[in-house]
C-alpha cells in the first residue's frame, strides 16, 4: 500500500470514538478561532468581491452559509467564500512545521460538506481532524523552505488535499473513493508566492480555492470520477513536482498515533506568522523596561532564513509598504507599530498607518538579520531574537523560543473567546455571539450542523 492509499485508509477508518477529549476540545478551540476570523474577514473588500462573483455565477436560492453575510450558495462556492474571508486578516491558525494555515482551508470545506450532508457535530469533528492531518503531514513532507523556494504557497497547495479529506469524510466516501478524491485534488492544488511582489489579494484566495477544490474533488469522486492512487508519492506526484528535497516518510510515520491538530498555533497579531515572534520580543522588552517609543534608537531583529524573502526582502518594498497586504508581510512595519502602539492588531494594520510619518520614521530604526542559531530549530520551532538600543545607550535583549499562540505557549480558552468577541462584534449581535460560543463549546452534541450555521449569517 502506497502513501496515498495509506492516508486515505486512515481518513476512512477515523472515528469520533477514538478521539480523546483533548483532541475534541482542540477542534472546538480552533473552530471558534476560525469563525471569528472568517466573520470579520467577510467585511474586507476582497471578500465582498468574491461574494459578488458567487452571486453572478450561482443563481440557486438557498444552499450553504457564507459566513458574515446574507448570502447562501452551493457548497463549493460557500467553501470558496469562507476560505478567502478566513485568510484575509492574517489572523488564522498556523501549523509551524508545515508552514501552512490549515483552518482556512479545512473548516470551510468541512462546514459546507456538513451542511450538504446534514451531518452532526461528531462527524464535523472527525472531518476536521482528518483534514488537518492530511494537510499538515503533506506540508511537512514537502520541506516548507524548499516548497517556498519553488514559488509555492503551502496553504493553497496542501490545503486542497486537506479539504478533500475533510469533505470525503463527511460525505461518507469509501476508502477507494477517498483515494480518488485525493488524486483529483492533486490536479487542482495551486498557490503562487508571487503575491508578495505587489500586495495583491490572491493570497487570500488560496485557502478558499483549496476548500473549493477539495469539495469538487470529493463530489466528483462520489460520482465515480477517478484520480491517481499515487498522487502524493508517485514519480510525477505532488511531492516530487513541488519540492527539491521532499521527505516522503513524513507522510505516514506515526500515522494515527497522535494528531497534528494538537500542534497548531493561533495568532494574536494580524500579520504573517514569521513576524509574530519578533513582535512578542519587542512587546516584552518595551513592557518590562517601561520603554516608550521616543526612547528607542535602534532595533535589531533575528529572523528565520525561511522568513526573509517573505517579511524582510526585497528591502525597498518591505520598508515602504503601499497596501495593508504589503504591511502584513513587512517586518519593519510590524515592528514599528508594535513599538509605537504596544499592539499589532487589526487597528494597527490600516491605510492611515501606511501613510503615517511617525510609523515611517520608526521603520528606519529597524534592521533584520539572519541567525543560523535560530534556523537550527526550524521548522519545529519558529524562534526569534530582539535587541533594542535606547537613545541613552542602554541595550535590551530578548529571545522568543515559542511565539505566543504556539502549543507550547498557548492562548487560553478565555483568550480565544475574547479574540472571537473582538473580531465578531461588528458582524453578529451579542446574543448571536453568545450562542455561537456555547454551541461551539458543545459541538459534539450538535444533532445537525445546520443549526449552528444558521447563526453565522450576518445579524
Amino acid at each position: 500500500m502506497g502513501a496515498t492509499e495509506e492516508i486515505a485508509a486512515f481518513c476512512y477508518k477515523l472515528s469520533y470514538q477514538r478521539l480523546s477529549p483533548e483532541v475534541v476540545d482542540r477542534v472546538k478551540y480552533l473552530a471558534l478561532d476560525f469563525l471569528g476570523v472568517s466573520a470579520r474577514g467577510s467585511r474586507e473588500e476582497s471578500s465582498r468581491v468574491v461574494r459578488s462573483f458567487i452571486t453572478d455565477v450561482d443563481g440557486a436560492a438557498g444552499g450553504c452559509v457564507v459566513i458574515g453575510s446574507k448570502l447562501r450558495a452551493k457548497a463549493h462556492y460557500a467553501a470558496l467564500a469562507n476560505g478567502a474571508a478566513a485568510h484575509s486578516l492574517e489572523l488564522d491558525d498556523v501549523s509551524n512545521e508545515s508552514s501552512s494555515h490549515p483552518g482556512a482551508a479545512v473548516f470551510p470545506a468541512a462546514l459546507a460538506a456538513a451542511e450538504l450532508a446534514e451531518a452532526n457535530g461528531e462527524k464535523l469533528i472527525e472531518a476536521v481532524v482528518a483534514g488537518y492531518e492530511v494537510m499538515i503531514r503533506l506540508g511537512k513532507a514537502l520541506t516548507p523552505a524548499s516548497h517556498y523556494a519553488r514559488g509555492f504557497h503551502p496553504t493553497g497547495t496542501c490545503g486542497a488535499f486537506g479539504a478533500a479529506a475533510a469533505a470525503s469524510k463527511i460525505l461518507g466516501l469509501s476508502r477507494g473513493e477517498t483515494v480518488n478524491a485525493l488524486g483529483i485534488a492533486g490536479s487542482q492544488a495551486a498557490g503562487s508566492m508571487e503575491f508578495l511582489t505587489g500586495g495583491s489579494w490572491v493570497k487570500r484566495l488560496h485557502p478558499g480555492w483549496a476548500a473549493h477544490s477539495g469539495m469538487v474533488a470529493a463530489l466528483l469522486a462520489r460520482r465515480g470520477f477517478s484520480g491517481p492512487a499515487t498522487i502524493l508519492e508517485g514519480r510525477f506526484g505532488f511531492l516530487h513536482a513541488h519540492s527539491d528535497s521532499p521527505e516522503p516518510g513524513k507522510l505516514t510515520v506515526g500515522l494515527g498515533e497522535s494528531f497534528e491538530v494538537m500542534r497548531v498555533s493561533l495568532k494574536p497579531y494580524a500579520c504573517c506568522r514569521y513576524k509574530q515572534g519578533p513582535i512578542d520580543g519587542i512587546l516584552k522588552i518595551m513592557k518590562e523596561n517601561n520603554l516608550r517609543a521616543p526612547d528607542v534608537a535602534e532595533v535589531k531583529l533575528g529572523i528565520l532564513k525561511a522568513g526573509f524573502p517573505i517579511v524582510v526582502e526585497p528591502r525597498e518594498a518591505k520598508y515602504s509598504p503601499r497596501t495593508v497586504v504589503e504591511a502584513q508581510f513587512s517586518m519593519p512595519f510590524g515592528a514599528a507599530v508594535a513599538i509605537l502602539y504596544g499592539r499589532a492588531s487589526l487597528d494597527e494594520y490600516t491605510e492611515a498607518n501606511l501613510k503615517s510619518p511617525e510609523v515611517r520614521e520608526m521603520m528606519k530604526r529597524i534592521s533584520c538579520v539572519s541567525d543560523p542559531e535560530l534556523d537550527r530549530l526550524y521548522p519545529k520551532q519558529w524562534p526569534a531574537s530582539v535587541e533594542i538600543v535606547t537613545r541613552d545607550g542602554k541595550r535590551f535583549i530578548a529571545r522568543v523560543d515559542y511565539p505566543r499562540g504556539d502549543p507550547e505557549n498557548p492562548l487560553s480558552w478565555a483568550e480565544v473567546i475574547q479574540k472571537f468577541e473582538g473580531l465578531a462584534a461588528p458582524v453578529f449581535s451579542g446574543e448571536a455571539r453568545a450562542e455561537i460560543v456555547s454551541r461551539v463549546r458543545s459541538l459534539e452534541a450538535e444533532a445537525e450542523i445546520g443549526a449552528l450555521s444558521s447563526l453565522l449569517s450576518a445579524s
